[in-house]
């Protein structure tokens, strides 16, 4: 171990300890300069263009130093703006980069896909969650562009399989037999948002999507309740009937 032993008394600067940050702040370099002039041999004071180059590069420290501490305030408003934004999709459905299937209530698992040519064949392979091979199926004769092929939930000798996550491949091909570049998609619906290391995530059943992988946001199907216009003004007049509600007249 080397060690540098410095008589505090006479330098009038504090020793950093091990423990202490290594990077110099505005604070330490003003502590330094007053030090520097406290010092000075009175017969021959420091040079006047060197002392105001020295108090340029403290002011110019300084306002590096509050950029700095602009930059993270930013950061943060930044990150609360994207937290809300990710609150207000709970109960929609998101599409993302991904790979991923749901299967649930013994409905087909939708698998989205985009081709980026014309195909005679499109194969897709269903994985479960351990990467063993579950099923395939295929369809024929689709256009470049966005597509969806349904997994009807079951392996390849027809039984159910069991509900949950599961991964699918797409493999397709031209006219000449050519492979065809292919990019999957996820889409599920928004139960939960979880916010870690700055970043807002969502979570669509065991699926984890961070708020910058999302493609599309769409609005979850809702049954919308009809009301009928005459049995509504039927239950109006029944209530200024009411002598309860008329208080009693």
């Amino acid at each position: 171990m080397i060690t540098n032993e410095i008589d505090s008394s006479t330098s009038g600067v504090a020793l950093l300890t091990p423990s202490q940050s290594s990077v110099m702040g505005k604070d330490d370099f003003l502590n330094l300069l007053i030090t520097q002039l406290q010092n000075q041999d009175p017969l021959k004071p420091t040079d006047s263009t060197e002392f105001t180059a020295q108090l340029a590069q403290f002011s110019s420290l300084e306002q590096l130093g509050n950029v700095n501490d602009n930059l993270a305030e930013l950061k943060n408003f930044q990150a609360s703006i994207n937290n809300s934004q990710a609150v207000s999709l709970i109960g929609k459905t998101v599409t993302a980069n991904g790979n991923s299937v749901q299967l649930s209530d013994d409905r087909p698992a939708q698998c989205d896909f985009k081709l980026d040519d014309d195909a005679v064949l499109v194969v897709a392979n269903i994985y479960d969650r351990t990467g063993k091979f579950v099923t395939d199926f295929e369809s024929q004769n689709l256009s470049a562009g966005q597509h969806s092929l349904l997994w009807d939930g079951t392996d390849e000798n027809g039984k159910p399989m069991a509900n949950g996550n599961y991964t699918f491949e797409i493999l397709a091909a031209d006219a000449n037999g050519r492979d065809i570049d292919t990019t999957t998609f996820f889409s599920g619906t928004v139960d939960k948002v979880t916010f870690a290391n700055n970043t807002s995530y969502l979570i669509c059943g065991n699926q984890k999507i961070a708020l910058g992988d999302v493609m599309e946001v769409a609005a979850s199907e809702k049954t919308a309740e009809i009301v009928n216009p005459e049995s509504e003004s039927a239950n109006a007049e029944s209530q200024s009937s009411n002598p309860l509600i008329n208080g009693g007249k």
